[in-house]
Protein backbone atom coordinates (compact mmCIF):
# COMPACT_ATOMS: atom_id res chain seq x y z
CA UNK A 1 0.00 0.00 0.00
CA UNK A 2 1.13 3.75 -1.15
CA UNK A 3 1.66 6.21 1.79
CA UNK A 4 -1.75 7.48 2.70
CA UNK A 5 -3.17 11.15 3.28
CA UNK A 6 -3.84 11.78 6.83
CA UNK A 7 -5.87 13.81 8.67
CA UNK A 8 -6.78 14.22 12.25
CA UNK A 9 -10.25 16.21 12.82
CA UNK A 10 -10.45 17.35 16.06
CA UNK A 11 -13.58 19.06 17.20
CA UNK A 12 -13.38 22.18 19.72
CA UNK A 13 -15.33 23.63 22.08
CA UNK A 14 -14.10 26.65 24.35
CA UNK A 15 -10.52 25.30 24.59
CA UNK A 16 -8.29 27.56 24.34
CA UNK A 17 -6.29 26.58 27.73
CA UNK A 18 -5.21 23.03 26.42
CA UNK A 19 -5.04 24.04 22.11
CA UNK A 20 -1.27 25.13 22.14
CA UNK A 21 -0.73 21.60 23.73
CA UNK A 22 -2.63 19.69 21.76
CA UNK A 23 -1.38 21.43 18.39
CA UNK A 24 1.77 20.75 19.83
CA UNK A 25 1.39 17.09 20.56
CA UNK A 26 -0.54 16.31 17.43
CA UNK A 27 1.94 18.40 15.26
CA UNK A 28 4.95 16.04 16.75
CA UNK A 29 2.87 12.88 15.84
CA UNK A 30 2.26 14.15 12.75
CA UNK A 31 5.90 14.86 11.40
CA UNK A 32 7.06 11.27 13.01
CA UNK A 33 4.69 9.75 10.95
CA UNK A 34 6.22 11.56 8.04
CA UNK A 35 9.57 10.57 8.84
CA UNK A 36 8.59 7.10 9.87
CA UNK A 37 7.27 6.87 5.81
CA UNK A 38 3.80 5.71 7.42
CA UNK A 39 1.94 8.37 5.67
CA UNK A 40 2.50 11.69 3.27
CA UNK A 41 3.74 15.00 4.06
CA UNK A 42 0.70 16.49 2.89
CA UNK A 43 -0.73 15.40 5.91
CA UNK A 44 -3.01 17.94 7.71
CA UNK A 45 -4.89 18.36 11.24
CA UNK A 46 -7.74 20.02 10.76
CA UNK A 47 -9.42 22.05 14.30
CA UNK A 48 -13.35 22.41 14.39
CA UNK A 49 -14.36 25.35 16.48
CA UNK A 50 -17.82 24.05 17.35
CA UNK A 51 -18.92 28.04 18.29
CA UNK A 52 -16.81 28.63 20.97
CA UNK A 53 -16.90 31.78 23.11
CA UNK A 54 -13.13 31.74 23.95
CA UNK A 55 -10.34 32.41 21.58
CA UNK A 56 -10.00 29.26 20.39
CA UNK A 57 -10.95 30.12 16.73
CA UNK A 58 -8.09 33.30 16.26
CA UNK A 59 -5.93 30.62 18.17
CA UNK A 60 -6.53 28.08 15.19
CA UNK A 61 -5.87 31.08 12.32
CA UNK A 62 -2.60 32.12 14.21
CA UNK A 63 -1.28 28.50 14.21
CA UNK A 64 -2.52 27.89 10.59
CA UNK A 65 -0.15 31.25 9.72
CA UNK A 66 2.77 29.63 11.69
CA UNK A 67 1.80 26.11 10.00
CA UNK A 68 0.19 25.83 7.11
CA UNK A 69 -0.58 22.06 8.30
CA UNK A 70 -2.72 23.35 10.75
CA UNK A 71 -5.95 24.02 9.19
CA UNK A 72 -9.85 24.83 10.91
CA UNK A 73 -13.08 25.09 10.14
CA UNK A 74 -15.67 27.40 11.69
CA UNK A 75 -19.21 26.76 12.82
CA UNK A 76 -21.85 29.53 13.02
CA UNK A 77 -22.87 28.13 16.18
CA UNK A 78 -22.53 25.64 18.13
CA UNK A 79 -24.08 22.24 16.54
CA UNK A 80 -23.36 19.70 19.20
CA UNK A 81 -19.85 17.48 19.21
CA UNK A 82 -21.14 14.67 17.08
CA UNK A 83 -22.36 17.44 14.32
CA UNK A 84 -18.99 19.10 14.79
CA UNK A 85 -17.00 16.11 14.21
CA UNK A 86 -19.52 14.75 11.62
CA UNK A 87 -18.54 18.46 10.05
CA UNK A 88 -14.82 17.48 9.68
CA UNK A 89 -14.95 14.72 9.09
CA UNK A 90 -16.83 15.12 5.45
CA UNK A 91 -14.77 17.95 4.85
CA UNK A 92 -11.46 16.19 5.27
CA UNK A 93 -12.86 13.11 3.50
CA UNK A 94 -12.41 15.07 -0.10
CA UNK A 95 -9.05 15.32 0.16
CA UNK A 96 -7.62 12.07 2.60
CA UNK A 97 -6.72 8.76 2.42
CA UNK A 98 -7.89 8.03 6.10
CA UNK A 99 -8.95 10.12 8.93
CA UNK A 100 -8.36 10.17 12.83
CA UNK A 101 -11.31 11.63 15.17
CA UNK A 102 -9.85 12.84 18.50
CA UNK A 103 -10.82 15.23 21.18
CA UNK A 104 -9.11 18.75 21.95
CA UNK A 105 -8.51 17.47 25.90
CA UNK A 106 -5.51 15.35 25.41
CA UNK A 107 -7.04 12.46 27.24
CA UNK A 108 -6.84 10.08 24.45
CA UNK A 109 -3.43 8.90 23.56
CA UNK A 110 -1.95 10.47 20.72
CA UNK A 111 1.01 8.12 20.43
CA UNK A 112 -2.30 5.66 19.62
CA UNK A 113 -2.60 7.42 16.51
CA UNK A 114 0.45 5.65 14.86
CA UNK A 115 -1.15 2.14 15.69
CA UNK A 116 -4.22 3.26 13.84
CA UNK A 117 -2.16 3.98 10.97
CA UNK A 118 -0.47 0.65 11.06
CA UNK A 119 -3.65 -1.20 11.23
CA UNK A 120 -4.85 0.73 8.14
CA UNK A 121 -1.83 -0.32 6.36
CA UNK A 122 -2.83 -3.96 7.04
CA UNK A 123 -5.52 -3.07 5.17
CA UNK A 124 -8.17 -2.26 7.92
CA UNK A 125 -10.86 0.41 7.07
CA UNK A 126 -11.97 1.22 10.76
CA UNK A 127 -10.11 1.44 13.53
CA UNK A 128 -11.32 1.86 17.00
CA UNK A 129 -9.48 3.19 20.09
CA UNK A 130 -10.41 1.13 22.92
CA UNK A 131 -10.09 1.87 26.57
CA UNK A 132 -8.13 -0.11 28.55
CA UNK A 133 -9.59 0.81 31.71
CA UNK A 134 -10.93 3.46 33.56
CA UNK A 135 -8.81 4.25 36.62
CA UNK A 136 -8.70 7.52 35.47
CA UNK A 137 -12.88 8.23 36.08
CA UNK A 138 -14.54 8.79 38.90
CA UNK A 139 -16.73 5.91 40.65
CA UNK A 140 -19.85 7.35 39.42
CA UNK A 141 -18.76 8.25 36.16
CA UNK A 142 -17.00 4.85 35.91
CA UNK A 143 -20.29 3.12 36.71
CA UNK A 144 -22.79 5.15 35.10
CA UNK A 145 -20.42 4.63 31.73
CA UNK A 146 -20.21 0.68 32.30
CA UNK A 147 -23.86 0.88 32.84
CA UNK A 148 -24.55 2.68 29.60
CA UNK A 149 -22.66 0.24 27.33
CA UNK A 150 -24.17 -2.64 29.04
CA UNK A 151 -27.89 -1.54 28.52
CA UNK A 152 -26.95 -0.28 25.12
CA UNK A 153 -25.46 -3.98 24.29
CA UNK A 154 -28.12 -5.71 25.82
CA UNK A 155 -30.66 -3.41 23.83
CA UNK A 156 -29.30 -4.99 20.65
CA UNK A 157 -27.59 -1.71 19.83
CA UNK A 158 -23.79 -2.45 18.16
CA UNK A 159 -21.74 -0.24 20.08
CA UNK A 160 -17.97 -0.86 21.42
CA UNK A 161 -17.34 -1.13 24.91
CA UNK A 162 -15.47 1.92 26.46
CA UNK A 163 -15.17 3.37 23.00
CA UNK A 164 -16.03 6.92 22.31
CA UNK A 165 -14.69 8.94 19.02
CA UNK A 166 -11.58 8.10 18.85
CA UNK A 167 -10.90 6.05 16.04
CA UNK A 168 -9.35 6.00 12.47
CA UNK A 169 -11.42 5.56 9.19
CA UNK A 170 -10.65 4.92 5.60
CA UNK A 171 -12.02 7.41 2.76
CA UNK A 172 -14.72 4.73 1.59
CA UNK A 173 -16.29 4.57 5.17
CA UNK A 174 -16.23 8.48 4.91
CA UNK A 175 -18.55 7.80 1.71
CA UNK A 176 -20.23 5.66 3.04
CA UNK A 177 -21.27 7.41 6.45
CA UNK A 178 -21.93 10.06 4.59
CA UNK A 179 -25.11 8.39 3.32
CA UNK A 180 -26.78 8.31 6.30
CA UNK A 181 -28.89 11.65 6.82
CA UNK A 182 -30.47 11.10 9.97
CA UNK A 183 -30.22 13.97 12.05
CA UNK A 184 -30.47 12.35 15.59
CA UNK A 185 -26.62 11.72 15.31
CA UNK A 186 -25.21 8.64 17.17
CA UNK A 187 -21.71 7.74 15.72
CA UNK A 188 -20.91 5.80 17.66
CA UNK A 189 -23.66 3.55 16.83
CA UNK A 190 -23.29 4.23 13.26
CA UNK A 191 -20.11 3.75 12.55
CA UNK A 192 -20.27 -0.20 13.29
CA UNK A 193 -23.32 -0.60 10.70
CA UNK A 194 -20.80 0.35 7.62
CA UNK A 195 -19.70 -2.86 7.96
CA UNK A 196 -16.25 -2.87 6.54
CA UNK A 197 -12.92 -4.85 8.12
CA UNK A 198 -12.18 -3.23 11.42
CA UNK A 199 -10.27 -4.04 15.07
CA UNK A 200 -8.98 -1.89 18.04
CA UNK A 201 -6.29 -0.62 19.56
CA UNK A 202 -6.26 -0.40 23.40
CA UNK A 203 -4.92 2.58 25.32
CA UNK A 204 -4.53 4.26 28.63
CA UNK A 205 -6.56 7.20 28.52
CA UNK A 206 -5.51 10.08 30.50
CA UNK A 207 -6.22 13.50 32.93
CA UNK A 208 -7.98 15.93 31.26
CA UNK A 209 -4.43 18.10 30.01
CA UNK A 210 -6.03 21.71 31.00
CA UNK A 211 -9.66 23.20 30.85
CA UNK A 212 -13.11 22.17 31.96
CA UNK A 213 -15.03 19.04 30.85
CA UNK A 214 -17.66 19.92 28.27
CA UNK A 215 -19.37 16.90 28.87
CA UNK A 216 -21.43 17.73 32.35
CA UNK A 217 -24.20 15.08 33.62
CA UNK A 218 -26.65 16.84 32.14
CA UNK A 219 -25.02 16.24 28.96
CA UNK A 220 -23.60 12.78 29.40
CA UNK A 221 -27.43 11.74 30.25
CA UNK A 222 -28.37 13.57 27.50
CA UNK A 223 -25.89 11.73 25.03
CA UNK A 224 -27.08 8.73 26.35
CA UNK A 225 -31.11 8.86 26.15
CA UNK A 226 -30.15 10.22 22.70
CA UNK A 227 -27.90 7.26 21.83
CA UNK A 228 -30.48 4.66 23.46
CA UNK A 229 -33.95 6.49 21.65
CA UNK A 230 -32.10 6.54 17.93
CA UNK A 231 -30.94 2.85 18.04
CA UNK A 232 -33.35 0.87 19.69
CA UNK A 233 -37.45 0.82 19.67
CA UNK A 234 -36.97 -1.47 23.27
CA UNK A 235 -37.98 0.85 25.17
CA UNK A 236 -41.15 1.40 23.67
CA UNK A 237 -41.47 -2.40 23.72
CA UNK A 238 -40.69 -2.01 27.40
CA UNK A 239 -43.71 0.12 27.91
CA UNK A 240 -46.11 -2.14 25.98
CA UNK A 241 -44.61 -4.82 28.36
CA UNK A 242 -45.54 -3.24 31.32
CA UNK A 243 -49.14 -1.95 29.67
CA UNK A 244 -49.75 -5.47 29.59
CA UNK A 245 -48.42 -6.35 32.87
CA UNK A 246 -50.78 -3.76 34.32
CA UNK A 247 -54.01 -4.84 32.48
CA UNK A 248 -53.38 -8.60 33.93
CA UNK A 249 -52.68 -7.02 37.89
CA UNK A 250 -55.78 -4.73 36.97
CA UNK A 251 -57.91 -7.89 35.97
CA UNK A 252 -57.05 -9.49 39.21
CA UNK A 253 -57.89 -6.62 41.04
CA UNK A 254 -61.23 -6.64 39.67
CA UNK A 255 -61.95 -10.10 40.48
CA UNK A 256 -60.91 -9.52 43.68
CA UNK A 257 -63.07 -6.85 44.61
CA UNK A 258 -65.84 -8.47 43.03
CA UNK A 259 -65.40 -11.66 45.28
CA UNK A 260 -65.84 -9.49 48.15
CA UNK A 261 -68.56 -7.60 47.13
CA UNK A 262 -70.42 -11.22 46.29
CA UNK A 263 -69.06 -12.18 50.01
CA UNK A 264 -69.86 -9.08 51.92
CA UNK A 265 -66.11 -8.85 53.17
CA UNK A 266 -65.51 -4.83 54.02
CA UNK A 267 -63.77 -3.01 51.48
CA UNK A 268 -62.49 -0.13 52.73
CA UNK A 269 -59.01 0.29 50.53
CA UNK A 270 -58.59 3.79 50.55
CA UNK A 271 -55.05 4.05 51.07
CA UNK A 272 -53.99 1.20 47.90
CA UNK A 273 -56.92 3.19 45.90
CA UNK A 274 -55.01 6.02 45.79
CA UNK A 275 -51.29 4.91 45.26
CA UNK A 276 -53.30 2.74 42.50
CA UNK A 277 -54.20 5.91 40.34
CA UNK A 278 -50.71 7.70 41.08
CA UNK A 279 -48.63 4.71 40.23
CA UNK A 280 -50.97 3.87 37.15
CA UNK A 281 -50.51 7.76 36.30
CA UNK A 282 -47.16 7.59 36.95
CA UNK A 283 -46.98 5.14 34.61
CA UNK A 284 -48.96 6.75 31.70
CA UNK A 285 -47.53 10.02 32.25
CA UNK A 286 -43.72 7.83 31.73
CA UNK A 287 -45.06 6.47 28.74
CA UNK A 288 -46.54 9.59 26.97
CA UNK A 289 -42.98 11.04 27.38
CA UNK A 290 -41.07 8.13 25.89
CA UNK A 291 -43.47 8.53 22.94
CA UNK A 292 -43.30 11.71 22.51
CA UNK A 293 -39.34 11.64 22.94
CA UNK A 294 -39.62 9.46 19.48
CA UNK A 295 -41.92 11.56 18.13
CA UNK A 296 -40.15 14.72 18.51
CA UNK A 297 -36.84 12.89 16.61
CA UNK A 298 -39.55 12.10 13.79
CA UNK A 299 -40.15 15.82 13.84
CA UNK A 300 -36.61 16.92 13.55
CA UNK A 301 -35.81 13.94 10.64
CA UNK A 302 -38.68 15.02 8.31
CA UNK A 303 -37.57 18.56 8.51
CA UNK A 304 -33.69 17.77 7.28
CA UNK A 305 -32.74 21.07 7.86
CA UNK A 306 -28.57 21.50 7.96
CA UNK A 307 -26.41 19.36 10.77
CA UNK A 308 -24.21 22.35 10.28
CA UNK A 309 -23.26 25.58 8.75
CA UNK A 310 -19.73 26.59 7.96
CA UNK A 311 -18.49 29.99 8.40
CA UNK A 312 -15.80 30.59 7.93
CA UNK A 313 -12.56 27.40 6.92
CA UNK A 314 -8.56 27.78 6.53
CA UNK A 315 -7.35 24.91 5.04
CA UNK A 316 -4.40 24.64 3.48
CA UNK A 317 -3.72 24.90 -0.34
CA UNK A 318 -4.27 22.48 -2.41
CA UNK A 319 -3.39 20.19 0.23
CA UNK A 320 0.52 20.08 -0.98
CA UNK A 321 4.01 19.61 -0.44
CA UNK A 322 4.15 21.44 3.55
CA UNK A 323 4.87 19.22 5.74
CA UNK A 324 4.71 20.35 9.72
CA UNK A 325 7.25 22.30 10.97
CA UNK A 326 9.58 21.07 13.60
CA UNK A 327 7.75 21.36 17.18
CA UNK A 328 10.44 23.77 18.47
CA UNK A 329 10.52 26.10 15.26
CA UNK A 330 6.31 26.06 15.32
CA UNK A 331 6.43 27.02 18.92
CA UNK A 332 8.81 29.50 18.50
CA UNK A 333 7.06 31.00 15.61
CA UNK A 334 3.64 31.09 17.20
CA UNK A 335 4.07 32.21 20.75
CA UNK A 336 5.91 35.43 18.45
CA UNK A 337 2.17 35.72 16.78
CA UNK A 338 0.53 35.73 19.88
CA UNK A 339 2.74 38.17 21.88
Amino acid sequence: MSKPVLTIVVPCYNEEEVLPETITQLNKILKDMIQEGLITDNSTLLFVDDGSRDRTWSLIEQFHLANPCVTGLKLAKNAGHQNALLAGLMKAKAYSDCVVSIDADLQDDVQAIREFVIKFHEGYDIVYGVRQSRTTDTFFKRATAEGFYKLMIKMGVNIHNNHADFRLMSKRTLEELERFKEVNLFLRGIVPLLGFPSTKVHYDRKERFAGESKYPLKKMLGFAFDGITSFSITPIRFVTLMGFLLFVVSIGAAIYAIVGKLTGANVTGWTSLVLSVWFIGGVQLLALGLIGEYIGKIYKEVKQRPLFIIEKEVLAAANTNKAPLPVQQMETTTIGRLQ
